[in-house]
């Protein structure tokens, strides 16, 4: 603390009362003593008088913001104008206090919460550093040994001209690992061109790909290039490649073997130079199976495959993610950072995550824009309120709509039977198990003998069935 005004009985006055409550305080008697002090030991929030001899509180309010944005101040004046005040918390102070005091705590509250709010700022700043200095790959973050695996791949194959398959479920950052494959290789200074498989009209997957001539189909008024002349030099990215219908599977066969592309409606053939990086988040095996996909499209699909891991098996990602999205958050809206409570954070660890680290993002961001503080709680968060229906259901019925045990089972194939047997089993023993845990999700996984996020999974298995 750094208290700043000429008026020696009250400066003296306001160091022994801070000093009380644990700051170390310094003090000076003009503005111009201040900044000096200032310039050789920064505090971390100043008690500066608007009415100074030599240069004013507003003056050093302003250098000091301008030079040492992360100090607060809080400025302090014998009158109640108005006009002051709004002009110092336009220059940046953090709190404007009139002079007599409502009383010794009223200082002290607001040169805590100064302090509290520097603290939190500067812990936001080093958070968002350590997670700069290990983005090493676009806007992937995680530390987890599961992530830092797959930056390791993607080290490797970035310099490469093979085609890679990223497999992973909805939501894991497979556009991301894309880009930082793209971004890392030398084909950086070209186009990188985002195709989602799944979004385009299946009598249009050819067009769109290759290209077509004027009056291929109805409505092909003119000549246009594909996707795939449009990435020439670059990367194209192919997400959900395989919901591809099986005509165009065996175009994009060509095109990956021989490097060559023919619009629709032309017998020409046009060179291309292009990395293909696809992804999927379905079985692509068991759609060759079915006769969906093309078997040898695989294979040259997949000459090195990357598998993303589920946000429920990167744990400690969890905590570095929703801080993250926190700050992303602040500085989008222009608000003040907020902090997540240990039943936030707690809750959020536990959470299964299906929807996975879009899912996460989404859900930090309604618990920023509802919480009415400054620190997230566990009620802030979407899914609280499904915890709160999951115990009161304990005591009820099945929610799964699972067949009755044991009568009707027998009519089903014996592949479903026994899923829905497992399901049934899950669900009753879960239920039975909080009902006789009182309640205590905790409690109860413990007696199971699982790990009580995995306990969790279960129950939320149930739930989404």
């Amino acid at each position: 603390m750094l208290v700043v005004d000429d008026e020696p009985v009250l400066r003296r006055s306001l160091a022994r009362i801070l000093m009380a409550r644990g700051f170390s305080v310094t003090t000076a008697d003009d503005g111009l003593v201040a900044l000096e002090q200032v310039a050789v030991s920064a505090p971390d929030v100043m008690l500066v008088d608007m009415m100074m001899p030599h240069v004013t509180g507003l003056d050093v309010l302003q250098q000091v913001k301008a030079r040492w944005p992360a100090i607060e101040v809080i400025m302090m004046t014998a009158f109640a104008d108005v006009d002051a005040a709004v002009r110092a918390v336009k220059a940046g102070a953090y709190d404007f206090m009139t002079k007599p005091f409502a009383s010794n705590d009223a200082v002290v509250i607001s040169v805590q919460k100064a302090a509290e709010h520097k603290q939190l700022l500067e812990r936001a700043t080093r958070l968002e550093e350590r997670l700069l200095s290990r983005e090493r790959f676009g806007e992937m973050i995680g530390t987890s040994r599961r992530m830092q695996s797959v930056y390791r791949l993607i080290e490797g194959v970035a310099s490469a001209t093979s085609t890679v398959l990223i497999l992973g479920e909805s939501g894991t950052g497979k556009e991301l690992v894309a880009r930082a494959i793209h971004q890392n290789s030398s084909r950086v200074a070209n186009a990188f061109v985002p195709v989602n498989c799944a979004a385009i009209p299946r009598e249009l997957v050819e067009s769109e790909l290759f290209g077509h001539v004027r009056g291929a189909f109805t409505g092909a008024q003119s000549a246009r290039a594909g996707l795939f002349e449009a990435a020439n030099g670059g990367t194209i990215f192919l997400d959900e490649v395989g919901d591809l219908p099986l005509a165009a599977q065996v175009k994009l066969l060509r095109t990956l073997q021989e490097g060559e592309v023919k619009r629709v409606g032309s017998d020409e053939v046009r060179t291309v130079d292009v990395r293909v990086v696809a992804a999927t988040n379905v079985d692509l095996k068991s759609k060759i199976e079915q006769g969906e996909f093309r078997r040898d499209l695989f294979y040259r699909l997949n000459v090195i495959a990357i598998q993303l891991p589920p946000l429920r098996q990167r744990e400690d990602d969890v905590v570095v993610l929703t801080h993250h999205f926190l700050q992303k958050l602040a500085l989008r809206m222009g608000r003040d950072p907020k902090r997540i409570g240990a039943d936030a954070l707690h809750m959020l660890k536990s959470y299964a995550w299906p929807g996975n680290v879009r899912e996460l993002e989404h859900a930090i961001e309604h618990a920023f824009v509802l919480c009415q503080g400054d620190t997230i709680s566990a009620s802030d968060l979407p899914f609280a309120h499904d915890e709160l229906d999951v115990l009161e259901r304990a005591d009820g019925e099945p929610a799964s709509g699972v067949v009755g045990w044991p009568g009707d089972l027998h009519r089903l194939p014996y592949a479903d039977a026994k899923r829905q047997a497992m399901a049934l089993f899950d669900e009753m023993y879960v239920r039975e198990s909080i009902r006789r845990s009182n309640g205590n999700l905790s409690e109860a996984a413990r007696k199971a003998g699982l790990d009580r996020s995995n306990f969790r999974r279960i129950v939320r298995k149930f739930r989404a069935d």
